[in-house]
């Protein structure tokens, strides 16, 4: 599949609705709300609260499924719709100063938004690993896993747990410099899901998959959670898995497994990849296309999927699981080199890297401050011409 380099940008105060974006996504037909973008006041700005979305009601029925583009501004909005949708997300989430299960928390040091912002997660109150020291799978039965929250749905801010640094605090990445933010790829708002890692899993970049041919991305395995709450930074979620995609990430495999909170309503009902297409119809061809385009606003070409872009099963993604969390075990024993890779650990007993809580380096206290303001820019929509899986 070919993408056209031509790429339009808008920013967040006006949206076309258009069928231009490819098979991948249905068009808009007349919807009674469409959420899209997440504002605060023109300046300064700061990064957006997951909850605070602008609701768009009562669009005209008149809408079509055809390529011409129509322009709804964003003050066709219903205040009381939205906040209606506020409410709902506020009373429903997990909040940051809730303690994560099992005696989870988060310890937040400097401003959201700024290079020097960690979140470390804390288990009775004894900073750990969420990489090494939070054990991957939830029950005996090793149907229900751990995953960790690294950045909550609808949100830019490319937070991921820092492997070179000890215990392994969540911070936002960083490139030449500067904080890192995907863009906005319409219709997208930042990321689709509650999007994180499994903890002790490795993509081994010295083994090369027998299917995809391309070696792991030396990362934890990443998890996209699709339930309806709103996660935060640093959470802990029990999940079911439910299938696997296989993106190919500059000639890396890139695993992003797809799951659910065991809490969510809809949990009972989605049991294995199919449910996924049956009872959330669209998400997962919107999730593939995501993860083609997302990158292209700033300038690199398309990913590509192995597999022709299929979601593997179930079955096939604990396989993807398993493999990972054997490759992590022979890294904390040290049978592997790690590079830059931080090892320390308070809890697996056969790590030569395990350290008891008292010999741990001293963390900065925890404080809870308001997130620095951002470029606005980063609300600005791409439209990117051709795009289809």
């Amino acid at each position: 599949m070919r993408v056209s380099n031509r790429l339009v940008s808008a920013t967040s105060r006006s949206v076309s609705f258009y069928s231009g974006l490819g098979k991948s996504l249905r068009p808009l037909t007349a919807p009674s709300a469409v959420c899209f973008s997440c504002e605060t006041s023109p300046a300064p700005r700061q990064s957006p609260g997951p909850a605070s979305c602008r609701l768009f009601s009562s669009l005209s029925s008149s809408l079509s499924s055809s390529s011409r583009r129509r322009t709804i501004p964003t003050t066709a909005s219903s205040s009381s719709s939205r906040s209606a949708l506020i409410a709902r997300h506020l009373s429903s989430s997990s909040t940051e100063n809730q303690s994560n299960m099992s005696g989870y928390t988060v310890r937040k040091v400097a401003q959201p938004n700024t290079l020097e912002h960690r979140i470390y997660i804390e288990k009775d109150g004894v900073p750990i690993s969420p990489f090494h020291d939070i054990p991957l799978y939830a029950n005996e039965q090793k149907t229900i896993l751990n995953m960790i929250v690294e950045i909550p749905r609808w949100t830019n801010g490319k937070l991921e747990i820092s492997k070179e640094e000890p215990l392994n605090p969540i911070k936002q990445d960083i490139k030449k410099g500067k904080l890192r933010f995907v863009r906005n790829c319409f219709p997208h708002k930042g990321y689709l899901w509650n999007y994180g890692a499994f903890p002790q899993t490795w993509e081994d970049p010295n083994h090369i998959h027998p299917e995809t041919k391309a070696k792991g991305d030396n990362d934890p395995l990443d998890v996209c959670e699709i339930g309806e709450l709103v996660g935060y930074p640093g959470q802990i979620k029990r999940v079911k898995v439910l299938g696997v995609m296989a993106l190919l990430d500059e000639e890396e495999t890139d695993w992003k497994v797809i799951v659910i909170d065991e809490k969510d309503p809809l949990a009972p009902k989605l049991n294995d990849i199919e449910d996924v297409e049956r009872h959330l119809p669209g998400l997962l061809r919107a999730t593939n296309e995501w993860f083609r385009i997302y990158k292209i606003p700033d300038g690199k070409p398309e990913n590509q999927f192995a597999f022709s872009g299929e979601c593997k099963n179930k079955k096939y993604a604990m396989d993807v699981i398993r493999e990972t969390a054997e490759a992590w075990d022979r890294l904390i024993q040290g049978k592997v080199n790690p590079g830059e890779i931080s090892l320390t650990n308070t809890t697996v007993q056969q790590s030569p890297a395990r350290v008891e809580p008292s010999a741990l380096p001293a963390i900065p206290a925890g404080q809870n401050l308001a997130p620095a303001p951002i470029d606005p820019s980063i609300d600005k929509w791409f439209f990117i011409s051709g795009a289809s899986v």
